[in-house]
Protein backbone atom coordinates (compact mmCIF):
# COMPACT_ATOMS: atom_id res chain seq x y z
CA UNK A 1 0.00 0.00 0.00
CA UNK A 2 2.19 3.26 1.37
CA UNK A 3 4.31 2.07 3.72
CA UNK A 4 6.95 -1.21 3.73
CA UNK A 5 6.55 -3.71 1.18
CA UNK A 6 6.55 -6.54 3.55
CA UNK A 7 3.15 -5.97 4.15
CA UNK A 8 1.22 -7.78 1.78
CA UNK A 9 1.10 -11.52 1.26
CA UNK A 10 2.54 -13.39 -1.52
CA UNK A 11 -1.15 -14.45 -2.51
CA UNK A 12 -4.93 -13.50 -2.19
CA UNK A 13 -6.72 -16.36 -1.58
CA UNK A 14 -10.54 -14.57 -0.72
CA UNK A 15 -11.77 -11.88 -2.96
CA UNK A 16 -14.76 -10.20 -2.74
CA UNK A 17 -15.29 -8.66 -5.72
CA UNK A 18 -16.96 -5.14 -6.71
CA UNK A 19 -20.57 -5.98 -6.86
CA UNK A 20 -20.59 -8.65 -4.23
CA UNK A 21 -22.01 -8.83 -1.58
CA UNK A 22 -22.08 -10.67 1.58
CA UNK A 23 -24.58 -11.49 4.25
CA UNK A 24 -23.01 -12.56 7.36
CA UNK A 25 -19.59 -13.54 8.77
CA UNK A 26 -16.15 -13.79 6.52
CA UNK A 27 -13.55 -16.09 8.50
CA UNK A 28 -10.48 -16.68 6.06
CA UNK A 29 -6.69 -17.46 6.06
CA UNK A 30 -4.18 -16.20 4.52
CA UNK A 31 -4.73 -12.97 2.09
CA UNK A 32 -8.25 -11.90 1.83
CA UNK A 33 -9.25 -8.76 -0.72
CA UNK A 34 -12.56 -6.66 -0.65
CA UNK A 35 -14.17 -5.05 -3.02
CA UNK A 36 -17.63 -5.37 -2.39
CA UNK A 37 -19.41 -4.94 0.69
CA UNK A 38 -19.74 -7.28 3.82
CA UNK A 39 -23.07 -7.19 5.94
CA UNK A 40 -20.97 -8.98 8.74
CA UNK A 41 -17.91 -9.48 10.77
CA UNK A 42 -14.60 -10.18 8.96
CA UNK A 43 -12.28 -12.75 11.37
CA UNK A 44 -8.86 -13.25 9.67
CA UNK A 45 -6.71 -16.30 11.17
CA UNK A 46 -5.07 -15.87 14.24
CA UNK A 47 -1.65 -16.32 13.03
CA UNK A 48 0.54 -13.84 11.21
CA UNK A 49 -0.25 -14.96 7.78
CA UNK A 50 -3.82 -13.68 7.41
CA UNK A 51 -3.83 -9.90 5.87
CA UNK A 52 -7.14 -8.04 5.06
CA UNK A 53 -6.88 -5.46 2.13
CA UNK A 54 -9.94 -3.21 1.74
CA UNK A 55 -10.25 -1.13 -1.40
CA UNK A 56 -11.36 2.66 -1.56
CA UNK A 57 -14.57 1.23 -2.76
CA UNK A 58 -14.93 -1.79 -0.33
CA UNK A 59 -17.46 -1.63 2.64
CA UNK A 60 -17.28 -3.63 5.94
CA UNK A 61 -20.86 -3.15 8.21
CA UNK A 62 -19.30 -5.26 11.19
CA UNK A 63 -16.10 -5.72 13.21
CA UNK A 64 -12.73 -6.15 12.08
CA UNK A 65 -10.18 -8.65 13.37
CA UNK A 66 -6.82 -9.12 12.25
CA UNK A 67 -3.35 -9.80 12.38
CA UNK A 68 -2.78 -7.25 9.25
CA UNK A 69 -4.94 -4.45 7.83
CA UNK A 70 -4.16 -2.19 4.99
CA UNK A 71 -7.46 0.05 4.93
CA UNK A 72 -8.71 2.33 2.07
CA UNK A 73 -12.28 1.58 2.22
CA UNK A 74 -14.79 1.97 5.39
CA UNK A 75 -15.37 -0.29 8.27
CA UNK A 76 -18.40 0.59 9.98
CA UNK A 77 -17.40 -1.50 13.48
CA UNK A 78 -14.46 -1.97 15.77
CA UNK A 79 -11.14 -2.68 13.69
CA UNK A 80 -9.05 -5.03 15.74
CA UNK A 81 -5.44 -5.30 14.04
CA UNK A 82 -3.00 -7.66 16.40
CA UNK A 83 -0.20 -6.63 14.24
CA UNK A 84 0.35 -3.99 11.45
CA UNK A 85 -2.58 -1.07 10.73
CA UNK A 86 -1.98 0.78 7.92
CA UNK A 87 -4.70 3.81 6.97
CA UNK A 88 -4.56 5.06 3.20
CA UNK A 89 -5.91 8.64 2.59
CA UNK A 90 -9.27 7.02 1.64
CA UNK A 91 -9.99 5.09 4.54
CA UNK A 92 -13.10 5.57 7.14
CA UNK A 93 -13.77 3.89 10.32
CA UNK A 94 -16.92 4.46 12.13
CA UNK A 95 -15.68 2.59 15.68
CA UNK A 96 -12.95 2.12 17.68
CA UNK A 97 -9.57 1.00 16.96
CA UNK A 98 -7.44 -1.60 18.60
CA UNK A 99 -3.81 -1.92 17.14
CA UNK A 100 -0.12 -2.64 17.63
CA UNK A 101 1.60 -0.32 15.08
CA UNK A 102 -0.41 1.49 13.38
CA UNK A 103 0.28 4.07 10.02
CA UNK A 104 -2.42 6.72 9.03
CA UNK A 105 -2.09 8.87 5.63
CA UNK A 106 -3.38 12.11 5.58
CA UNK A 107 -6.92 12.26 5.04
CA UNK A 108 -7.84 9.17 6.73
CA UNK A 109 -10.75 9.34 9.05
CA UNK A 110 -11.38 7.47 12.21
CA UNK A 111 -14.33 8.29 14.58
CA UNK A 112 -13.67 6.56 17.19
CA UNK A 113 -10.93 5.63 19.91
CA UNK A 114 -7.78 5.33 18.68
CA UNK A 115 -6.36 2.16 21.67
CA UNK A 116 -3.13 0.47 21.53
CA UNK A 117 -2.52 -3.12 22.77
CA UNK A 118 0.80 -4.75 22.32
CA UNK A 119 1.12 -8.12 21.36
CA UNK A 120 1.53 -9.29 24.94
CA UNK A 121 -1.78 -7.38 26.21
CA UNK A 122 -4.77 -9.11 26.64
CA UNK A 123 -7.48 -8.66 24.21
CA UNK A 124 -9.76 -6.29 26.20
CA UNK A 125 -12.85 -6.49 23.31
CA UNK A 126 -14.65 -9.10 21.77
CA UNK A 127 -16.23 -8.62 18.34
CA UNK A 128 -20.19 -8.36 19.19
CA UNK A 129 -22.61 -10.81 17.63
CA UNK A 130 -25.46 -9.21 16.39
CA UNK A 131 -28.59 -9.78 18.33
CA UNK A 132 -32.08 -10.15 17.33
CA UNK A 133 -35.09 -7.85 17.02
CA UNK A 134 -36.63 -9.77 19.46
CA UNK A 135 -34.20 -10.32 22.11
CA UNK A 136 -33.48 -6.18 21.95
CA UNK A 137 -37.52 -5.92 22.31
CA UNK A 138 -37.14 -8.17 25.34
CA UNK A 139 -34.89 -6.02 27.13
CA UNK A 140 -36.35 -2.68 26.73
CA UNK A 141 -38.94 -3.07 29.30
CA UNK A 142 -36.41 -4.12 31.94
CA UNK A 143 -34.05 -1.11 31.06
CA UNK A 144 -36.90 1.20 31.14
CA UNK A 145 -38.17 -0.12 34.71
CA UNK A 146 -34.52 0.55 35.82
CA UNK A 147 -34.37 4.50 35.41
Amino acid sequence: MFGKKGLRPASIQTLIGDGARIEGNLHFDSGCHIDGVVNGNVLGKKDESAFLSVSEYGRVQGDVEVPRLALSGTVEGNVIVTDRAEFGPTAKVVGDVYYNLIEIAAGAEINGKLIHQTNTSPKKVAVKQPQSASSEAALKPELEGAG
